[in-house]
């Protein structure tokens, strides 16, 4: 989009914010509510300075974290509600974008594949997992909650918010985790489908029927890949599809549609399988009051006031870009996969290069070998690599470090020296479509910069 056009929808939105007004009758704003012109252009010029001091999340160059800026469409339909303010707590607050969100949390129940559903979208993931945790805790209330290691930290940390015990349990190894299941303590399994740290998914089609048969409730933690739902049921999917395809038979789900949604913060979205689970939320305020019997998202949240811009961003978001396999979100995520596999293969076949796991979805981890493989020295390379990146004079290439433990670079490398406990690697997050038509530039760039560490 031309910077132009992007012009043009944001005086849209802002016009439309005063034909909303001139249906009612004309007041004087207060003069408390006066700024001198002049010094709103001070503040907004100073603000424009300070700003300059963030990385181009926009860009290609940037693959460090799981950033990116909104979809244009988001930003000015966000604008265009954000001038009302709307509340979405309650039908009273903002009845159209009450209704914007039930229909974009339908369609995600819709794509994981939910016959029924309760849910809502949220502040964050974090607190959608919060809330899924929460009902966990209501359902199983002396039972614990257990996750994998590459689980999301929040996780162990809102266990302890909820005075809920915690386990973790390699859910990799089925086994093992049977072996915790028979002991009857865990009430809720957190399954990742994408970790945050190399996005891998992890074999919720192995876990469930294992649940199942000892009765423990599955959330899937989708904050991050629940997206690539979309590529799952296609003839020849990129992903592995049977965790996705399992999906609809967990008993809760989140989603962030702030970082592969195109939205901005904060969006996150949490699904529950069993609509039943709307008598946990039950509560009575003295000064709460409806003027509709409908269901008001306030009686099904742990949030209170929540921006119904946020919904009304997402709505029109998924009317330009639709749920879809092939082409809309489908042919995005697409893209964004293949540039993780040919980062991978390429990384695999440069000499003094080494993947650390195989990617799932758009995040690919690895790591320079220097003249000594070993923990240490693969440490300082990757620091020398990523500052060297970052710095690379008008071209600089934003990439993240990972620190791992040392032991599982030993299992797939035996000639790897474990000289500390912890390695440090390089992990690029290729959540944009452009970046598998630089994939290829990116990684000659790096591995000249590598033999100049």
């Amino acid at each position: 989009m031309t910077e132009q056009q992007f012009q043009q929808l944001i005086e849209s939105s802002v016009r439309s914010q005063y034909r909303f007004r001139g249906h009612w009758e004309e007041f004087d704003s207060d003069e408390s509510m006066t700024v001198n012109h002049q010094k709103i252009h001070s503040v907004l010029s100073e603000l424009e300075s300070r700003l300059n001091d963030n990385f181009p999340f926009f860009h290609p160059r940037y693959a460090g974290q799981m950033l990116k800026p909104p979809h244009p469409v988001a930003v000015a339909a966000y604008l265009m509600a954000m001038q009302i303010n709307p509340n979405n707590h309650a039908l009273d607050g903002g009845p159209a974008t009450a209704h914007m969100e039930m229909e974009v949390v339908q369609q995600f129940a819709s794509m994981f594949g939910y016959q029924e559903h309760l849910g809502h979208l949220t502040s964050s993931g974090t607190i959608a997992n919060l809330e899924a945790l929460w009902v966990a805790r209501s359902i199983h209330p002396a039972k614990a909650i257990a996750c994998s290691p590459d689980a999301h930290y929040t996780h162990r940390r809102m266990c302890e918010v909820l005075q809920v015990p915690s386990i973790v349990v390699d859910v990799t190894d089925i086994k093992a985790l049977e072996a915790e299941f028979r002991k009857g303590t865990i009430g809720t399994l957190v399954v990742t489908i994408g970790t945050t740290g190399t996005g891998s998914v992890e074999p919720l089609n192995q876990i469930l029927p294992l649940a199942n048969r000892y009765g423990v409730r599955i959330h899937a933690d989708c904050a991050y890949g629940g997206f690539f739902m979309l590529l799952a049921g296609v003839e020849q999917p990129i992903i592995q599809p049977k965790p996705f395809l399992s999906l609809k038979d967990c008993d809760s789900i989140v989603i962030d549609p702030h970082k592969h949604g195109l939205q901005p913060y904060g969006c996150g979205c949490i699904l529950f399988r069993d609509p039943g689970v709307g008598t946990v939320y039950k509560h009575d305020s003295p000064y709460t009051y409806f003027t509709s019997n409908k269901l008001h998202l306030g009686e099904i949240s742990l949030e209170c006031s929540r921006a119904g811009a946020a919904a009304a961003a997402l709505w029109a978001t998924l009317q330009c870009i639709p749920l879809s396999s092939t082409d809309g979100f489908g042919g995005i995520l697409t893209k964004t996969r293949e540039a993780a596999l040919l980062w991978d293969t390429d990384i695999s076949q440069l000499h003094g290069w080494k993947r650390y796991v195989k990617p799932d979805l758009d995040i690919v981890t690895y790591f320079n070998v220097p003249n000594t493989f070993s923990a240490s020295s693969v440490s300082h390379q990757s620091q020398q690599v990523f500052d060297l990146a970052m710095n690379n004079g008008a071209h600089p290439l934003f990439l993240a470090t990972m620190n791992v433990d040392s032991s599982t670079i030993l299992q797939q490398y035996p000639d790897f020296i474990a000289d500390t406990p912890r390695t440090k690697i390089i992990r690029s997050v290729l959540m944009k479509p452009e970046h598998k038509f630089t994939a290829h530039k990116f990684i000659q760039e790096l591995d000249r910069i590598a033999h100049s560490a």
